[in-house]
């Protein structure tokens, strides 16, 4: 066994000890802790013999300095595994922190399900008046110089809670640019071009359905936005054994799809654009990334100093992002990327496991999942419908089948086919854990637009026109079934992936690490 596969295996013993997952047990369930510390002795006693240390501290000395030693490319591809039969996946521990992030966002993708509902319900029953009471309540400071602070409690939800679910999104697209998936520009520019032809198509498909009358050409935008909170969701719920490949693509095009519809709002529904606010906007980011990659050791080994220090930054950048006329939750993408991902040498904390980045994404994710996207959920979801009459009215409006038509076959045709043509030239490849059939229903899902799709749905038409209730209704229906479409491909995907996962818990050896990730896997199958 090499001194990798020793490092891999007292991590992963160490994470059972940790979470206490229900990976080995004893007759009837009992959880064997002292069999694992037994086992994660003996791993170090190995590594002594194996690394010539004559005692066991030094032994674990050199396990912990092993653990955050980068690894050439070439052993790192030797330690991973080759069968094209199983996924291909770096080490275990980091494929264990994968699945840690798909389980909690599968409970956030519950949630925010639940709240959506709900809202849904209560705007189509007698408690409707309630529901839009509150949502419609004006509350907010007065600071001279700052007019748009006084919002409605639905709109705080939307331009200021799910500012957080955009700065951990700016965190983790670092992550992926700087040391991960996209890395390289030729995987890279495979989602950015096909959020391109997902934002293209659909407002192609709806301008030809709405040709011919003026006022609803206005609409066009609509359809091009793909809403990040749900479309992640979705994949979470549905697809906890599928690559983090296919979750870094969809949160990529969803981003970048995202962005393209703020510069839309920008351009064409902005009537008031103030560039003052955004060149003064540029003092609290400096401060901002100045303390992050400055003070990367305080904020990293303190929890509190990063709420007393970093959020008032960012409430202030919001704040001068929301008077300058650009969609305020951008900002969060903008804080995201200020944030360092590797910590640097000079830090104190150099040694740790985790860049800080990685440290602000798991702090803040509970409060994204768990209560931020949800109440966004549930003041934006709240359609009154109408009943069946008002549903088929609104349904059959050119303003709803264009919004529709383009959510569901627009987004699905202008993602793939985008993809497909991109991935034709030399220089640009799809990451190889993503089948095409993948490809397929992260399309589908892309095509979930809710949050900038009410919002330029405001927009495009004047105040108490019947078409903006109508593109409401068609978001709501369009969204739904890219969702249901999207969903039932990708579970079936998520059934393939899982019965390919069950090989890799095979550990004939049983030495605590599966063989898949020593490269000794052998398919059973193949040898009979």
């Amino acid at each position: 066994m090499t001194a990798r596969h020793l490092v891999d295996h007292a991590e992963y013993l160490q994470n059972i000890k940790r979470s206490a997952l229900p990976t080995h047990r004893g007759e009837g369930g009992t959880f064997m802790h002292i069999n694992h510390e037994k086992s994660l002795q003996r791993t170090v006693q190995e590594l002594k013999a194996a690394s010539g240390y004559s005692n066991t501290h030094t032994a674990q000395s050199k396990l912990k300095s092993l653990r955050r030693r980068r690894i050439p490319r070439q052993k790192e591809e030797r330690m991973t595994h080759t069968n094209p039969d199983t996924l291909s996946r770096g080490s275990y521990s980091n494929s264990r922190r994968v699945a840690d992030i798909l389980r909690a966002e599968t409970v956030g993708g519950t949630v925010l399900l639940i709240a959506t509902v709900l809202a849904v319900v209560l705007a189509n029953t007698p408690a409707s008046t309630f529901y839009f009471g509150l949502r419609d309540t004006v509350v907010g400071p007065v600071i001279p110089g700052f007019n748009h602070l006084q919002m409605s409690i639905g709109t705080w939800a939307a331009d200021g809670l799910l500012v957080v679910f955009f700065f951990l999104t700016g965190l983790e697209l670092k992550k992926e640019f700087v040391i991960g998936d996209l890395k390289s520009p030729s995987t890279a520019i495979v989602p950015i071009a096909a959020a391109f032809g997902g934002v293209a198509v659909p407002a192609i498909i709806y301008t030809a359905l709405n040709f011919t009358s003026p006022t609803a050409l206005h609409g066009w935008a609509i359809p091009t936005a793909t809403d990040i909170a749900f479309a992640v969701s979705v994949l979470a719920a549905v697809g906890t054994f599928l690559p983090s490949a296919m979750r870094v693509f969809l949160l990529t095009l969803a981003v970048v799809d995202d962005l393209i519809a703020i510069c839309i709002i920008a351009i064409f529904y902005t009537n008031n654009f103030h560039g003052e606010y955004l060149l003064f906007a540029l003092i609290p980011l400096a401060l901002f990334a100045f303390i992050a990659y400055r003070g990367e050791t305080m904020l990293h080994l303190k929890p509190l100093a990063a709420w007393v220090l970093l959020l008032p930054l960012g409430i202030i950048t919001w704040a001068l992002f929301l008077e300058s006329g650009i969609h305020a939750t951008i900002s969060g993408v903008v804080l995201g990327f200020l944030v360092p991902v590797k910590m640097s040498a000079r830090s104190e904390a150099a040694q740790a496991e985790h860049g800080l980045a990685e440290v602000l994404e798991h702090r803040f994710r509970p409060l994204s999942t768990g209560i931020c996207v949800p109440i966004f959920a549930f003041f934006s979801a709240g359609v009154a419908v109408g009943g069946f009459e008002g549903l088929g009215r609104a349904l059959t409006d050119s303003v709803a089948v264009g919004i529709m038509v383009a959510l569901v076959a627009g987004k699905t045709i202008g993602i793939f086919g985008t993809t497909w043509l991109v991935t034709r030239f030399k220089n640009a490849n799809l990451d190889p854990d993503i089948a095409w059939i993948d490809v397929v229903g992260l399309a589908a899902t892309g095509g979930i637009g809710f949050t900038v799709s009410l919002l330029v749905a405001e927009l495009s038409f004047p105040h108490g026109s019947p078409h903006t209730e109508d593109a409401k209704i068609a978001i709501l229906v369009g969204s739904v079934l890219a969702a249901i479409v999207g969903a039932a491909i990708l579970s079936r995907r998520n059934k393939h992936y899982r019965a390919l996962a069950e090989k890799e818990t095979v550990d004939a050896d049983d030495n605590g690490i599966p063989d898949v990730f020593e490269g000794t896997y052998r398919d059973p199958k193949a040898e009979a």
